[in-house]
């Protein structure tokens, strides 16, 4: 090969990255990311779209390391490859398979594309530990549908080798070259404060640390809502900062790592669903015949953290202001919307992909669909008591204290009953918006009637 394009999408490094290392093999190799206008019209958020640009930023410098360097564009990005095809006479493009729709028509339109001028596309590897599509049930179909099946398939299936990068790679001087922009250039709005730093050498840094501190410990507290023990990782797995083989691999040879490895499957069997059928993204996998209720008010409160339930209340108030919330509170909130206000389980997909730091179309979808037990939870009307969640995982308050100082002051009292909490020391916390005992009785109420036609 003259001259090849890798086209950097979510699988932002140079450690193990087959489609970069297979590039290398050409003569000359222009590294490309293109901000695409369509994906910041309808998934861009200042969270996520901050923590890019320090990850561009990353790896423009990684790959200047190696004597190269980030071109950037922006536009429609099966344009803006074949411009740079053209300006590099370049012939072959590298990347990463993806699962999603928009993925999967992007792919296949830049393959028509370059085919029309004698070019090709190779795709690789990348984003997660298993490729989507490799793993088929013994008994039929093409996608497992329950988790535990896959996961005793998952954990012995064939690895590919963990790739080092490329020793050197040299880049053409193209005509146009383009400086990473500003956020406020991309997006309106501002990034939270508390956001992690983006980019592979941070990502790196945060996975060393992990192994060598955190992950012998992973399975005891991995659902303590107070503790900072978990690998803090998600963000540079969503965008390809790190790599999913190589962190399953190095963790899964350390002691402690399966309870963590397990969390690395559950996000590739979410793939595996979404390469089969990308609908499910928006469309129920298994539907219940819900009929959702339509409660402006109450999802507001949920919103903004106002549900006077407070162990939900501080988890939708981290969301605000770091982007993030342990997963943990994650499943807690989200069955409070589906299970106790009986919501749309694609209104919380929504307002968590505009503020998580990783929200991920794939894995965002499938674990609301679990909890809203229209995905893959074989027990679909499982309801997480708030209270004793909170009990459990928060068993001294110090999560809710720490994310809803209206309550931070009260000693002497359980916190997490939000019925037990004097109004002298409530302040201006609300009262719960809905009853427990109620909510159950609701749900069960409206899922056996869907059941009956």
């Amino acid at each position: 090969m003259r001259a090849a394009i890798v086209l950097f999408t979510r699988d932002l490094r140079v450690h193990d990255h087959p489609a970069l290392v297979a590039a290398a093999e050409a003569e000359s190799v222009v590294p490309l990311f293109v901000f695409d206008d369509a994906i910041l019209r309808t998934f861009g958020a200042p969270n996520r779209l901050a923590f890019l640009l320090e990850a561009l930023a990353d790896l423009d410098r990684a790959l200047s390391e190696l004597g190269s360097g980030l071109v950037v564009r922006r536009g429609d990005v099966v344009a803006e490859c074949l411009d740079v095809a053209r300006e590099a006479d370049a012939d072959t493009v590298f990347m990463s398979e993806d699962v999603t729709a928009y993925a999967q028509a992007r792919e296949e339109q830049l393959r028509r594309a370059l085919a029309e001028r004698r070019g090709k596309l190779s795709v690789h590897q990348g984003v997660t530990v298993v490729p989507p599509t490799d793993l088929e049930p013994s008994g039929g179909g093409d996608r497992y549908l329950v988790f535990t099946p896959y996961w005793k398939r998952w954990r012995s299936a064939p690895r590919r080798s963990v790739l080092s990068p490329p020793k050197r790679l040299s880049t053409p001087t193209l005509a146009r070259q383009c400086r990473l922009p500003r956020l406020d250039e991309l997006v309106p709005g501002r990034a939270a404060e508390g956001l992690p730093r983006g980019g592979e050498s941070e990502g790196r840094r945060r996975l060393e640390r992990w192994l060598r501190d955190g992950l012998a410990g992973y399975e005891e507290r991995k659902d303590h809502l107070a503790s900072t023990t978990t690998s803090g990782l998600s963000p540079y797995l969503h965008f390809g900062c790190v790599s999913a083989l190589e962190v399953s691999e190095r963790a899964g040879r350390q002691t402690g790592g399966e309870a963590f490895v397990r969390q690395l499957c559950w996000r590739n069997f979410h793939h595996q669903l979404h390469a089969s059928d990308p609908s499910i993204s928006n469309r129920d996998l298994r539907p219940r015949g819900d009929r959702w209720h339509v409660d402006p008010e109450a999802l507001g409160a949920w919103k903004d953290g106002h549900t006077g339930y407070p162990i939900v209340d501080a988890g939708m108030r981290q969301l605000l202001s770091e982007g993030t919330m342990p997963n943990r509170a994650r499943l807690v909130t989200a069955s409070f919307l589906t299970k106790h206000l009986y919501l749309d389980w694609r209104l919380g997909a929504a307002h968590f992909a505009r503020y998580l730091v990783d929200g991920d179309v794939v894995s965002n979808a499938g674990n609301w669909q679990w909890v809203a037990g229209t995905g893959a939870d074989t027990r679909p009307n499982r309801v997480l008591n708030p209270v004793r969640q909170a009990r459990r995982f928060d068993p001294a308050g110090e999560y809710v204290r720490r994310w809803v100082p209206e309550l931070a002051a009260i000693e002497g009292v359980d916190v997490h009953e939000p019925w037990h909490i004097p109004s002298s020391d409530r302040g201006t916390y609300p009262l719960p918006i809905v009853a427990h005992d109620e909510a159950v009785a609701r749900l069960r109420a409206a899922r056996s009637a869907s059941a009956a036609g």
